[in-house]
C-alpha cells in the first residue's frame, strides 16, 4: 500500500509539473527578486497567486495572513516568507479524517457533475477502492440520457468486480434510483453508488431531476448515510467553481473528486474550490487506471506543488 501511494505521488507530481511552472516557478522569482517585504512584493505575489488560478477572495485572504504572520513574527527577509505562504496554503486544504463516514456506514453516494468530466469513471474507481476495503458495493447506473453511459459504467462494475443496476437507455433516472435503493436495502449492501447524467448547471429540467433523485433517496431510505460528490475537472480552472455553485444550489455538496490533474497547468484550482466553496477535495485523480484515484491528501498535494522533499519537511 505504501508503494502504491508512492507511486500515485510521483504521478502526481509529474501531473502538476504545468502548474508548478506556472505558479511556483513565478513565487520563487518573487522571493529571490525582492530584497523587502513592501507593497510591490505583496502585489507582485497577489498577481501570481491569482493567475494561477488559486483565485482572487483566496489570494487575498492568503496575502492577508502572510502580511499578519510577517507583522508578528518580525520577519524582514522575503525567503523566510515562503514557507510561511507554503504552510498557509497546505493548512487551507487538509481534509478532516472524518470526512469519509461512506466507508464505515450504510451510505448512498451519489456522484454529480457536467459532461466529460470523468463521473462515470470515478465512480467504477470508487467501487474498486471501496470493494478492496472489503465492502459490499453495488452501482446504479442513473445516467440514462447518454448513448453507451450504461456499458461503460458496466465495463467499471465488472473491473471493480461489483454488481450493478440500470443502465438501459431512455429509462426514467429516478425509477433506476428507486430500483437501486431497493436492491440495496434488500441486498444488505454497504455503499449504493449512483452514477448521474451529465448536466448542464443552467439546464433546469435536469437539474430539477437531480432533486427528484434526492427525494426518492430520502423517502425511501432515510436511515442510510448521505454523499453527493462532485466531479470536477482540474484543466477547467474558474469555470470548476462555477459549476460547483451552481450544483450547491440543487444538492448538499458534501465532497469533491477532482479529476484530470495530469497534465494541467490550473492545478492551482484545487486550493481555490476548497477554500471558496468550504467543500473538502475528497478524490483527486492523475490519470485513467482503476488506481488513478486517491483519497486527497494535502500534504502530498502541496509537496508535489512545491517539490518538496521528504527530508525537507522534517
Amino acid at each position: 500500500m505504501a508503494e502504491e501511494k508512492r507511486g500515485f505521488f510521483s504521478r502526481l507530481k509529474d501531473g502538476l509539473s504545468k502548474t508548478r511552472n506556472n505558479i511556483v516557478k513565478g513565487i520563487d522569482s518573487v522571493f529571490s527578486g525582492f530584497s523587502s517585504l513592501d507593497e510591490d512584493f505583496y502585489e507582485e505575489l497577489e498577481e501570481i497567486l491569482i493567475m494561477g488560478d488559486i483565485g482572487v477572495n483566496t489570494t487575498g485572504r492568503i496575502i492577508e495572513q502572510l502580511k499578519r504572520q510577517v507583522k508578528e513574527q518580525h520577519i524582514t527577509d522575503p525567503a523566510e516568507c515562503k514557507k510561511l505562504l507554503i504552510d498557509d496554503i497546505r493548512a487551507q486544504m487538509q481534509v478532516n479524517e472524518g470526512a469519509y463516514p461512506f466507508e464505515s456506514q450504510q451510505s448512498v453516494v451519489m456522484v454529480i457533475g457536467v459532461n466529460g468530466v470523468g463521473k462515470t469513471t470515478s465512480v467504477g474507481k470508487l467501487a474498486g477502492i471501496l470493494k478492496e476495503q472489503g465492502k459490499k458495493v453495488l452501482i446504479a447506473a442513473a445516467d440514462t440520457f447518454r448513448a453507451a453511459a450504461g456499458e461503460q459504467l458496466a465495463e467499471w462494475a465488472h473491473r471493480a468486480d461489483v454488481p450493478m443496476v440500470g443502465g438501459k437507455e431512455g429509462a426514467d433516472p429516478a425509477s433506476v434510483v428507486y430500483d437501486a435503493v431497493s436492491a440495496a436495502k434488500a441486498r444488505g449492501v454497504d455503499v449504493l453508488l449512483i452514477d448521474t447524467a451529465g448536466r448542464l448547471h443552467n439546464k433546469k429540467n435536469l437539474m430539477e431531476e437531480l432533486r427528484k433523485m434526492n427525494r426518492i433517496i430520502d423517502r425511501e431510505y432515510p436511515d442510510a448515510h448521505r454523499e453527493n460528490l462532485i466531479v470536477l475537472d482540474g484543466t477547467t480552472g474558474q469555470n470548476a467553481l462555477v459549476q460547483a455553485r451552481e450544483f450547491g444550489e440543487v444538492a448538499n455538496l458534501t465532497g469533491i473528486v477532482l479529476t484530470k490533474m495530469d497534465g494541467t497547468a490550473k492545478g492551482g484550482i484545487a486550493v481555490a474550490i476548497q477554500s471558496e466553496l468550504n467543500i473538502p477535495v475528497k478524490y483527486i485523480g492523475v490519470g485513467e487506471t482503476i488506481d488513478d484515484l486517491q483519497k486527497f491528501d494535502a500534504n502530498d498535494f502541496v509537496n508535489a506543488l512545491f517539490d518538496i522533499s521528504a527530508e525537507e519537511m522534517n
